[in-house]
């Protein structure tokens, strides 16, 4: 017999039964749903980001196949002898030279002796900024990750003994050297006193940065001497080989003549070669032809590095104006070192760009692009 308590019962099991069928389908379906649009979703995406990767393929073809006809390019790579020079006229790398006379190099290394001392003693330094003239310029954090070794180490012996064998040697030589009589001086005044630092230091087993700072400040006035020599013979080797391919290409391509200069970054502001590049340059041009290239290192290819950034700089160029010449400072962007993006994000976070460095012709007057101050004798 039926009961209404059991009718109630069985009916509401079987309405159960029929809820859950349901809304298994349901669950069911929207899962194939949700998977199928994910899907969808993916592919679409894909099929835009193939858009941009269609773009780069097409970018590097015709960057590659522009490297062949950049001309005429002069691509300058810095090293210890005053620049190596490269010109590469119609596609063909015509000349190499290292053009700078060899006392540049002689008088550079031996303005470098007090850099060489430090580079020994450097990590055995007190942690502490001391009481020297300017120490407001060292950053005692800075100070704090050089000076990496514990109180009392004397491991900088050893380098340093061996770093004055070297200099005891230079000195001795030094007269033989054929030197013009000033930077003789002027070098021999610097490996003295260099050599005398290290007896100190080593005699006592202990030096400290006042010491240091002394012996610096000493020889400086005979490290300038050596620098307007360094300085000399780079002016006078650079522009005579600078002449001498003005001539041989002409002054119709010349006019037209890019500069690589490829350095290290902490050389890239106001790099020597360039200074004294610019000059003979067609000077309408100058500052979009002679490109100052930093890099992290000196690279395996230069030439091969500095005609893939002139290429991308040179098509750049052309289709900053034919892509935006309807928006000429996002053309300006594309032309130079600007992200495109850089004045969007300035304008939605409320911010502005940092100051540009001083311009050349600032610089080159005397003040610094970085500090801003002017220098003094």
């Amino acid at each position: 017999m039926t009961t209404r308590r059991g009718f109630l019962g069985t009916v509401s099991a079987v309405g159960a039964a029929t809820l859950l069928m349901e809304t298994q389908a349901a669950t069911g379906a929207s899962a194939a749903t949700g998977a199928a649009s994910a899907t969808d979703e993916k592919a679409a995406r894909d099929a835009i980001r193939n858009v941009n990767a269609g773009m780069r393929a097409n970018y590097a073809s015709l960057k590659s196949e522009l490297t062949k006809h950049l001309s005429p390019v002069v691509v300058v790579q810095n090293n210890a002898v005053g620049g190596r020079f490269t010109l590469i006229d119609k596609g063909v790398q015509v000349e190499t030279v290292d053009p700078v006379p060899e006392y540049f190099e002689l008088a550079k290394s031996i303005a470098h002796v007090p850099l060489g001392v430090y580079s020994v003693i450097a990590a055995y330094l007190s942690d502490k900024v001391p009481n020297i003239a300017n120490s407001e310029r060292i950053d005692p954090h800075d100070l704090d990750m050089v000076a990496f070794k514990p109180a009392g180490d004397t491991g900088w012996i050893t380098p340093l003994t061996g770093f004055r064998s070297t200099l005891a040697t230079a000195r001795t030589k030094l007269p033989t050297a054929n030197l013009p009589a000033d930077l003789a001086a002027s070098s021999d005044k610097i490996l003295t006193e260099a050599i005398k630092f290290i007896d100190t230091a080593v005699g006592a087993k202990s030096f400290d940065m006042v010491a240091f700072n002394q012996f610096a400040a000493t020889v400086y006035p005979s490290i300038r001497v050596n620098m307007t020599a360094a300085a000399t013979a780079q002016i006078t080797g650079i522009e005579a080989l600078m002449k001498r391919w003005r001539a041989r290409i002409g002054e119709q391509a010349w006019s037209d003549l890019y500069v690589m200069v490829l350095s290290i970054w902490t050389t890239a502001e106001l790099n020597q070669a360039s200074i004294i590049i610019r000059r003979t340059m067609n000077q309408a041009k100058v500052n979009t032809h002679l490109i100052d290239l930093p890099t992290a290192e000196t690279p395996a290819d230069p030439i091969g590095v500095a005609l893939e950034n002139l290429a991308r700089i040179v098509q750049d160029n052309v289709a900053a104006e034919m892509v935006f010449n309807a928006a000429l400072d996002v053309a300006d962007a594309l032309k130079g070192k600007e992200d495109l993006l850089s004045k969007e994000i300035l304008q939605q976070i409320g911010g502005t760009a940092p100051a540009h460095t001083a311009s050349f012709g600032a610089a080159a007057a005397g003040t610094c692009p970085i500090t801003g101050r002017t220098a003094t004798a």
